[in-house]
């Protein structure tokens, strides 16, 4: 799954609070993989784009990520504690396809297993990545975001503990039960479809309760 030092990569591209054009990936990567991408459904009529996939040792791309609305750039916490509301309105889907353990095309070892708690931590660690504490030294930052993931990944591991809430949305059409938290600069969910995937997605500034997850019928047309 995604490590630590990705998230860290992507956090540190973005700390001008410029959007991290530089973490796109091509149209390539999406069009290679063995299962179906998912975003929001026809209800959302705003921009959409590609955001970077994720592979598994053997290459094989394994999840990825499409954007909804705004391009995202970190928030400070010095904006949400000084009452200043941010203008970005995002949500970002998370596809992750839903594989049980395997060996490695190499036979070498073994791929690790992917589920719902997967899509959930790289859900939270995509949220955390426009996150930024404004009053922290830069030099802190990486250590930061090290434990940070960590605490994502404990999250993610108990999708039954208190932290998280029961939240029914469509998924092609058909109400499907997510995993619900709200964090201090947004929010973030996770579930599975029908389709043999997972499905994670964070963002802020549109509320998690009025969306809708479908298929991608053309992926090429989020490219630009």
């Amino acid at each position: 799954m995604e490590t630590t030092s990705r998230a860290v990569a992507q956090a540190s591209a973005a700390e001008d609070g410029q959007p991290v054009h530089s973490a796109r990936r091509t149209v390539d990567g999406y069009l290679s993989a063995p299962f179906p991408w998912y975003g929001l459904d026809e209800a959302f009529t705003g921009r959409r784009w590609l955001m970077q996939v994720g592979t598994a040792a053997d290459g094989v791309v394994e999840h990825g990520s499409i954007g909804h609305g705004d391009e995202p750039s970190v928030r400070s916490e010095y904006t949400a504690q000084s009452g200043q509301e941010t203008k970005e309105r995002f949500a970002v889907a998370v596809t992750v396809a839903a594989n049980p353990v395997r060996r490695s095309a190499d036979g070498t070892g073994l791929l690790e297993a992917t589920s719902v708690s997967s899509a959930a931590w790289l859900a939270g660690v995509g949220l955390l990545s426009f996150t930024w504490p404004g009053q922290m030294d830069h030099s802190l930052r990486d250590d930061w975001l090290e434990q940070q993931t960590e605490t994502a990944w404990v999250l993610a591991d108990d999708l039954d503990g208190p932290d998280w809430s029961t939240l029914s949305l469509p998924v092609d059409g058909v109400p499907t039960p997510f995993h619900y938290r709200e964090a201090e600069f947004g929010w973030v969910l996770a579930g599975s479809t029908r389709a043999g995937v997972h499905v994670g997605a964070y963002g802020r500034g549109m509320s998690a309760y009025g969306l809708g997850f479908a298929v991608v019928e053309d992926i090429t047309a989020y490219a630009s």
